[in-house]
């Protein structure tokens, strides 16, 4: 192909975790381009949540990653004064000195998260995961059966108590994206499908090979979510990413019924289960649009889109016992969409020793928003040859045996 351009980076994926590759590449002085087969968010992202969450992950290297990641959305989001390098933002409504973060254009609400229990078996298990939580830097507040009512009025009684995590937090998910791309400065080209990896002799990366000509560039980051197996297997490298398909039901909008993210101890075992038969854990939440978004289901059944009005029951069921007062809301719409799964639950994050110059991000199964500025930030240390905040053991791509591949 005679239609070549070159750059630094080629970011392969226009979703949540490919925006913040972008943002913190271009960060460290890198030349980025992200390349996108469909819309920007058009994947996994745009059927997310948007939730920023340090309360469903057990003491280990995903709950590190989501500490890191909550303390850069913070930066990413709020009001701050400008460094030395960026004049103050005036005329911003902010006060005098202050430049503007993205929080209010991603709809960002650091409203907490509560964790009830519905028996007292529950409540202990629970207890015992925040202790082990706490030591690990998570803020956990415990919450009696009599206090679950003062957080949230709405929530059904009879509950054995919960606890309350203040660093939960939530984004519009497709708007997240769209801003940190923008904020990056980064060349953004969608669709644009990938359709090779480029290797020299000697087995490094090269860039990629699109339907548009190829893009010549050192360094290749697999951001491609669910599809991040393809990726790897253009590059000739296996890893076992699969899609685990979930539903989401959205309410007409209500005024602030459900003030934090409230869902059910049992959400916890059903994020770290190796089932692939559905799964359904109430999980109800407000947003700054109103509606209130009601899950979650997992199952692992392939890329089927298909509409089961059986999970959407369950959804309905399971969010009517935590919140009474949904039964006569109206449910406007459902929608689908898939969690990029690998095999022990932690995402790929990282240069594959495999292909040279190929660096992974993906696999973050349903917390992909919540960890990927921690994910961007690590992926543009590695790219620019600096030690990364996290020991990224963990996450090595070739951690799996290659029969393991899908």
């Amino acid at each position: 192909m005679t239609n070549q351009s070159s750059c630094d980076v080629v970011v392969v994926g226009a979703g949540m975790i490919g925006a913040a590759c972008a943002l913190y590449a271009v960060r460290a002085g890198l030349d980025v381009v992200v390349v996108d087969r469909g819309p920007v968010a058009g994947g996994t992202t745009g059927a997310g949540e948007g939730n920023l969450l340090v309360s469903d992950k057990e003491p280990g290297p995903e709950l590190e990653l989501a500490l890191l990641s909550c303390r850069l959305w913070r930066g990413i989001t709020e009001d701050r004064r400008p460094d030395d390098h960026r004049p103050p933002t005036r005329g911003n409504g902010l006060g005098p000195g202050l430049t503007p973060g993205l929080g209010r254009a991603v709809e960002y609400e650091p409203k907490g998260g509560l964790v009830v229990a519905s028996t007292p078996g529950a409540l202990t298990a629970l207890t015992e995961l925040a202790v082990g939580q706490r030591a690990a830097g998570v803020e956990t507040v415990a919450v009696d059966a009599n206090q679950l009512r003062e957080l949230e009025p709405y929530l059904a009684p009879g509950l054995a108590g919960g606890v309350l995590y203040p660093q939960d937090a939530q984004v519009m998910p497709t708007l997240a994206a769209a801003h940190l791309l923008r904020a990056s400065g980064a060349r953004v080209e969608t669709g644009r499908t990938v359709t090779g990896v480029l290797r020299g002799p000697d087995g490094a990366v090269r860039g990629v090979r699109t339907d548009r000509g190829d893009l010549l560039a050192p360094s290749v980051v697999n951001a491609a979510g669910t599809w991040g197996a393809e990726v790897a297997a253009l590059a000739g490298v296996s890893l076992p990413v699969l899609p685990r398909r979930g539903f989401v039901v959205v309410t007409e909008p209500l005024p602030r019924r459900v003030r934090h993210k409230v869902y059910s101890a049992d959400y916890v075992a059903d994020v770290a289960s190796d089932s692939a038969t559905l799964q359904t854990s109430p999980v109800v939440e407000g947003t700054a649009a109103g509606p209130v978004l009601i899950g979650a289901s997992r199952e692992r059944v392939g890329f089927d889109r298909s509409f089961s009005l059986p999970v959407v029951r369950a959804l309905a069921a399971g969010a009517t016992r935590l919140f009474p007062f949904l039964e006569h809301v109206r449910a406007m719409r459902a929608y689908v969409g898939f969690r990029p799964y690998l095999p022990d639950h932690l995402p790929a994050i990282g240069p594959d020793p495999r292909a040279p110059g190929l660096f992974h991000a993906c696999g973050h199964e349903g917390a992909g928003i919540g960890l990927a500025t921690g994910t961007g930030h690590l992926i543009a240390q590695t790219l620019t040859g600096r030690t990364p905040d996290l020991d990224l053991t963990p996450f090595r791509p070739d951690r799996f045996a290659e029969e393991a591949a899908p």
